[in-house]
């Protein structure tokens, strides 16, 4: 198991109640094959450009433990999810 860290920004135009279901989407996702040490609820900040016209963005960081298979499938199912602006996964082992 390696030590890894997804920071992830929500669409802020989104209600509080589908920011907190993606967030529980993505522990979900690595709750199947690793386990999640910390989750970290950034909150609203601005964005340093704007991503399709938005200017603001919901952060949130969770690290966590997993085979070296599940970011692969983590990144996949964070690409195509409309709620996720951008993310970002880093292997904190690899330094």
């Amino acid at each position: 198991m390696n030590s890894y860290e997804v920071l992830f920004v929500i669409a802020n135009a989104l209600d509080d109640e589908k920011k907190e279901a993606t967030v529980e989407i993505v522990k979900g996702i690595i709750g199947d094959g690793g386990e999640v040490t910390r989750v970290d609820v950034i909150g609203t900040r601005r964005l340093a450009y704007p991503i399709n016209k938005k200017h603001e963005g919901y952060y949130v960081l969770v690290e966590f433990n997993a085979p070296p298979e599940l970011p692969k499938e983590l990144d996949r199912r964070l690409r195509i999810s409309d709620d996720v602006v951008r993310h970002i996964i880093i292997n904190k082992d690899e330094k």
